[in-house]
């Protein structure tokens, strides 16, 4: 029954009157503050607001609200004095039973949380059990249940249906019909069928070569008419006859039997210190002449690399040989200059050994040419105790190692690109070759290195060579003059050779071509 009810309020430090209006149908109703309800008879106020209909109840107050929701969370959260309140502030049955059932029910959702997360989880997580089982399941402790172990082996024992399920395809039980032939090949076959009979039927042949011609016809038709049979038991056949025949013409009598005969004995293949799969291997490539791959590879790799290595080279001698000639003096000069370039590079070489030498072990011996045990360090100042005393002997000038900024700056892009190309080839060959095979990267620096000592003692030859060497004449012809007084003055027999009058093409031919019907 709807009523007014105006009554003080002291909840949690909160003191205020608060009018409220209870609800017509307490679905979800909201309690007021704890106090006094007067549930008398309605005061003439209420009888007026009452007249007034639902549009009153809908205006109320959001400052009521929010004190009613305030009140309400402050009955059921606030233990023994929430309840004390509201038995003194005089609540219906009705009101008590109500409130009792929703702090009930709150009790049970607190406890049975679990439980309520399963039973409201949303539609779409329903439709697959492993949210819902991962949503039951207890807390992971870092041991795997029982449960769960069979249940991940019953699933793993057989694999899953494809879905959705493709229905096969129906088989063709009919018969393939022939392929149709078009009108040209029927008539090319038809021909020839009676191209025969017509050969056979012509007034130039006797009587006896028509009857050769029929017999050869009928015997084109017989089962055996083949010159190889086709199956197996027909060649294995065609093999016995032959062989019968063989034996009956006595060609087997003279065959000299016993061990060893007409047989050749292969001792590599029954050799303990050879891998008999890799012996028959190289054998049969041998004999079949193919070679695997990565060794076509490997030629391909090696014509690169001389290819690079022997440009490089001369490019750099001719280089280095002008600009030693560039420098003037004589020819003994210069060849003495290029000399103790050489001499500067095998300084260099020596250097580099003596220091690679101190890197490594020293105790470790080696045994020279006369049989005694030396060191490393003896075999590599060795060679350096014979260049000096040759450079002593032949007086030649100390000079620092030829090198060539400028030209090798020109050069360098040309020399990355070709690296990088050779690098890539024998990137693609280690991938193909066995493991003991694999060719290692070339470097730029190491290549100019190694191409300045193997240039360096040539240079005097070369330079001799240059300064020796009689010019190759030209093959280029000299441009003829098309003045008069060129003509005039140089006489050159020229042969013309002029077109027949009959081949040639002028207008009368044009005009033909244009205007004639096709």
């Amino acid at each position: 029954m709807p009523g007014k009810y105006s009554l003080p309020t002291q909840l949690r430090g909160v003191s205020s009157t608060c009018t409220f209006r209870a609800p017509i149908a307490p679905a979800s109703r909201r309690f007021s503050a704890a106090c006094h309800l007067n549930q008398t008879s309605p005061s003439p106020t209420a009888k007026a607001e009452d007249k007034n209909g639902s549009k009153e109840e809908e205006k109320d107050s959001p400052m009521g609200r929010r004190l009613a929701q305030m009140t309400e969370d402050a009955m059921l959260e606030g233990g023994r004095s929430a309840h004390r309140n509201i038995e003194q502030a005089g609540f219906s049955e009705e009101l008590k039973n109500e409130l009792a059932e929703r702090i009930a029910a709150t009790s049970f959702r607190s406890q049975y949380a679990a439980a309520h997360s399963i039973v409201e989880m949303p539609v779409f997580c329903r439709r697959t059990g492993h949210t819902r089982e991962n949503a039951a399941a207890p807390k992971w402790t870092g041991i795997e249940r029982v449960e769960d172990t069979t249940l991940r082996m019953l699933d793993d024992a057989s694999k899953p249906i494809r879905m959705p399920y493709k229905i096969p395809n129906p088989v063709n039980l009919k018969l393939t019909p022939k392929p149709k032939k078009s009108r040209g090949e029927r008539i090319a076959e038809a021909k020839e069928r009676t191209s025969t009979y017509t050969l056979s039927q012509a007034p130039g042949f006797s009587e006896e070569e028509r009857e050769d011609m029929r017999r050869e016809m009928r015997e084109q038709l017989t089962p055996g008419a083949h010159s190889m049979p086709i199956s197996i038991s027909g060649l294995s056949s065609l093999a016995n006859e032959r062989i019968e025949d063989a034996i009956a013409r006595g060609q087997f009598k003279k065959i000299r039997r016993g061990k060893g005969v007409n047989t050749k004995t292969d001792h590599n293949a029954s050799s303990a210190f050879i891998d008999t799969t890799e012996y028959f291997m190289n054998k049969i490539i041998q004999q079949q002449e193919i070679v695997p791959p990565w060794i076509e590879k490997q030629q391909q790799l090696g014509s690169e690399l001389n290819r690079f290595r022997e440009r490089l080279r001369a490019d750099w001698r001719r280089h280095a040989a002008m600009l030693i000639a560039s420098k003037g003096g004589s020819l003994d000069v210069q060849m003495k200059r290029a000399k103790a370039y050489a001499a500067a590079e095998t300084r260099l070489a020596d250097k580099a050994k003596l220091e690679a030498s101190f890197k490594e072990d020293t105790s470790v011996s080696e045994i020279n040419s006369d049989g005694r045990i030396v060191s490393k360090s003896e075999t590599s100042q060795s060679p350096a105790i014979t260049n000096d005393s040759e450079e002593v002997s032949e007086d030649l000038a100390h000079l620092p190692p030829l090198r060539d900024p400028s030209y090798l700056a020109i050069e360098r892009s040309y020399h990355e690109l070709a690296v990088k190309q050779i690098n890539t080839l024998t990137r693609s060959y280690n991938l193909q070759a066995p493991a003991s095979a694999h060719k290692p990267y070339i470097n730029l620096d190491r290549e100019l290195n190694a191409c300045y000592a193997a240039v360096a003692p040539e240079l005097a030859e070369e330079i001799k060579r240059r300064a020796t060497e009689r010019a190759r004449p030209t093959s280029i012809v000299p441009p003829v003059s098309s003045s008069k007084s060129g003509s005039l003055g140089m006489a050159q027999s020229v042969k013309v050779h002029e077109e027949d009058q009959a081949k040639g093409y002028g207008m009368k031919e044009l005009w033909r071509d244009l205007f004639t019907k096709s």
